[in-house]
């Protein structure tokens, strides 16, 4: 899975850094295990954690440990935040060894997993590193993406150029993709490619409860759990309680 092929973002990781500087995924995943942790919480996996710079915030109070698919993302995280205890690792097979308190599935990570065997791996992935009462915190795509095309401006990290990006959805792969097209104030062209599997809200409880998690709260705003979902993107919380999983459980999907 070469992400970085399709996407400018993940072979430019200071871009990437540019484009996200205004990201409060850190303050958001802080306010979520004040809100469903333990009082005890300590340590913190974040699955996905591309340049690490949102889990640096978290080290401030937190153990962490982050694991990327992507090289170039972890080599530029060692080099800005030497501390940090970073892996290069697949969401579907990487093993640690340990558990964590709160593990965090951020930047729709998971929606680049496109068959349900892949994503059902990623949940046990989740489960191996889970002990009774972890919190795990994921944002994923949970609708389709269908604006209209779009024009923005980029001047960040020493790239200058006007982006179109056009979307398109499959609803029987449940695909989401965006194709962007970056022309570049030197005369080049770049072309994004990025495809994303929708898990709707009722998928998601099913793969979580199926892994041993009891699903807390799916938001737009994590601020407001209860709120109407009004974007395509959705925070779902769930906490690892394995022995409460039954077959009447999962009668009720």
């Amino acid at each position: 899975m070469n992400l970085a092929a399709h996407n400018i973002a993940y072979r430019r990781p200071d871009l990437y850094d540019a484009l996200t500087r205004d990201s409060t995924a850190a303050e958001t995943c802080q306010h979520l295990i004040d809100q469903y942790g333990t009082a005890d919480t300590g340590s913190v996996l974040d699955l996905g954690c591309g340049t690490a710079r949102d889990l640096d915030r978290l080290a401030a109070t937190h153990r962490c440990v982050g694991v990327d698919l992507q090289p170039a993302l972890i080599e530029y995280a060692r080099q800005r935040y030497p501390g940090l205890d970073l892996h290069i690792g697949d969401l579907r097979t990487v093993r640690l060894g340990t558990t964590f308190d709160v593990i965090t599935c951020l930047g729709n990570t998971l929606a680049y997993l496109h068959h349900n065997n892949d994503i059902q791996a990623a949940f046990t992935t989740f489960a191996a590193h889970a002990h009774p009462g972890t919190l795990l915190a994921i944002v994923t795509q949970i609708a389709p993406t269908t604006a209209a095309p779009s024009r923005s401006r980029i001047d960040a990290a020493g790239v200058h150029a006007d982006v179109t990006t056009e979307h398109n959805w499959d609803p029987r792969t449940q695909i989401a993709t965006a194709h962007r097209t970056w022309q570049l104030d030197n005369g080049t062209t770049e072309h994004d490619l990025l495809e994303r599997r929708v898990l709707f809200p009722r998928e998601l409880e099913l793969y979580a409860t199926l892994a041993g998690f009891t699903p807390l709260a799916l938001a737009t705003d994590a601020q407001h759990p209860t709120g109407p979902l009004t974007s395509s993107t959705a925070h779902f919380v769930s906490k690892y309680n394995p022995h409460r999983y039954s077959t009447s459980t999962m009668q009720e999907y």
